[in-house]
C-alpha cells in the first residue's frame, strides 16, 4: 500500500502544471533520484521481487515523463530525468539486495 501511495505522490507532483509548482526546489535531477529510489525501496520492502520492483518503477517513470508532455508548463520526455529516475531505482534495489544478503534473517 505504501508503494502505491508513493506512486500517487510522484504522479501528482509530476503532473502538476508548471504554473502551480513551487519556484524554488532543490536540483531537479536529485529530486528524481530520491523520489524514484524511495518508490523502488517501498516496492521492494512490500515484497515485490527486486528485479520486478526496479522494472516497474523504471516503466512508471518513463510513463510519467511522457504524460508530462500534455501538462501545461511542463516539458516531458526528458531522457536526463528518466536516467535520474532509473539510477535512483537501481540504487534502492541494490541497497536492499545488499541488506538482504548481509543481514541475518530472524
Amino acid at each position: 500500500m505504501s508503494a502505491v501511495l508513493g506512486a500517487v505522490a510522484i504522479a501528482v507532483g509530476s503532473l502538476t502544471p508548471g504554473s502551480e509548482m513551487p519556484t524554488h526546489l532543490p536540483w531537479d535531477k536529485l529530486n528524481h533520484f530520491v523520489g524514484y529510489a524511495g518508490l523502488a525501496g517501498l516496492a521492494g520492502l512490500a515484497g515485490l521481487p527486486l528485479v520486478r520492483a526496479f522494472s516497474a518503477v523504471v516503466l512508471f517513470g518513463i510513463c510519467i515523463e511522457y504524460l508530462q508532455i500534455a501538462v501545461p508548463g511542463r516539458s516531458g520526455g526528458d531522457w536526463a530525468d528518466i536516467l535520474a529516475n532509473s539510477l535512483g531505482a537501481a540504487a534502492a534495489v541494490l541497497m536492499l539486495a545488499a541488506v538482504r544478503r548481509y543481514l541475518p534473517r530472524s
